[in-house]
């Protein structure tokens, strides 16, 4: 399977999203603040990158900014996962440069789905959790 990065500073929510990725057979990666993971990413170059957005120090949006400035780590998928779930803030993250959005807290099998379709580079079922619009 995919091998994944989840930056999540919250312990409760990093155990739950590493346990339902692997039990769904990905390899895992975890950071607890955006060094570490711009760190992992760049040393690791992972299938998809899972960020959240409120982090201390360096925010997650601060973070997709630096990891598609560097040439190496550009072209990762890097989806937000959010607390931010307002209506408007998906569509601002993905703006941002997010590839996709997943808000917390998340629904195990719409987000292995979701995170599937993202790694297929198809569309999600589950349109909401996931997904920017292919530009074509």
């Amino acid at each position: 399977m995919a091998c994944i990065l989840i930056v999540e500073d919250n312990p409760v929510n990093m155990k739950i999203v590493a346990r339902v990725l692997e039990y769904a057979g990905h390899e895992v990666l975890k950071a607890a603040e955006a060094v570490e993971g711009l760190r992992l990413a760049r040393a690791r170059r992972p299938d998809l990158v899972l960020m959240d957005i409120m982090l201390p120090g360096m925010d997650g949006v601060a973070a997709l900014k630096e990891l598609r400035a560097d040439a190496a780590t550009a072209r990762l998928k890097v989806a937000a996962l959010t607390a931010y779930a307002m209506k408007g803030d998906r569509e601002r993250l993905l703006e941002a440069g997010f590839d996709g959005y997943f808000p917390k807290p998340i629904r195990h099998r719409e987000f292995i789905a979701s995170v599937a379709a993202m790694l297929g580079g198809g569309d999600s079922p589950h349109g909401s959790q996931q997904g920017r619009e292919d530009d074509g």
